[in-house]
């Protein structure tokens, strides 16, 4: 079994509530769980390797998301990344 170790140094989020930001680090951390979850994304992350840093970019928030569905949104935006 692989392990999949991801250590964010900084997650950048403007426009946001200080309060929310325990809520959107659970959305984001409970959908990469999810993510790295999947044999294919784990085949993926074996053949990059190391990745010392990913610039994911703006990733389009819909505002009537609850905050932690912000970080389930900005997680999908990593895995798209991480695909290419």
């Amino acid at each position: 079994m692989k392990r999949v170790i991801v250590h964010i140094d900084s997650l950048v989020l403007r426009g946001f509530e200080h309060g929310d930001r325990h809520a959107i680090a659970a959305g984001l951390q409970q959908e990469l769980t999810r993510l790295f979850a999947d044999p294919r994304a784990a085949r993926q992350l074996t053949t990059k390797g190391d990745v010392s840093r990913l610039r994911v970019g703006s990733i389009n928030i819909n505002p009537a998301l609850k905050p932690q569905g912000v970080g389930v949104a900005a997680a999908r935006g990593i895995g798209r990344e991480l695909k290419k």
